[in-house]
């Protein structure tokens, strides 16, 4: 197992944990150096804040607990590609690596729509790239995604 699918593995096991706690299947991981330093599950439902996605709530987390706003040396994982404002906030972090499972046009096919690379939108029309990977244990991010959303 390589270390990007050990640290997906954990991400999409937080995807699972946020179902168990009343929020939809999404998560992520904040890495540095070989060792999870951060993590976080959405939390949409029970903080009943709409925009306290996985990523977005686990930078605002991290920043505000530890200080650290200048996230290059960091690598985040994401059980699903993460949308457009939480992309964004990665850019504001100057976030060095995303790695993530399921893409935003898998997600969206579950719904029957048509999804987008959210990531290399913002990404490639913004001052800072971090490098991307996507497509880690992607089949298992989407069991977690589909038995959720269904088809």
């Amino acid at each position: 197992m390589t270390q990007d699918e050990q640290f997906m593995k954990e991400a999409i096991r937080l995807s699972r944990q946020a179902v168990e706690h009343g929020n939809e299947p999404f998560s992520a991981v904040l890495v540095k150096d070989g060792q999870i330093v951060f993590t976080n599950e959405n939390q949409i439902f029970t903080e009943s804040d709409p925009t306290f996605h996985g990523e977005l709530g686990l930078l605002r987390r991290f920043c505000h607990e530890t200080g650290i706003t200048d996230l290059r040396d960091y690598t985040l994982y994401s059980s699903c590609e993460p949308c457009f404002m939480c992309c964004g906030a990665m850019v504001w972090t100057k976030l060095g690596r995303l790695v993530y499972g399921a893409s935003d046009i898998d997600l969206c096919r579950i719904f029957g729509q048509e999804g987008s690379e959210c990531c290399q939108i913002v990404f490639s029309r913004s001052g800072h790239q971090p490098a991307v990977t996507g497509g880690v244990l992607r089949e298992e991010a989407l069991e977690v995604l589909t038995a959720y959303f269904g088809t």
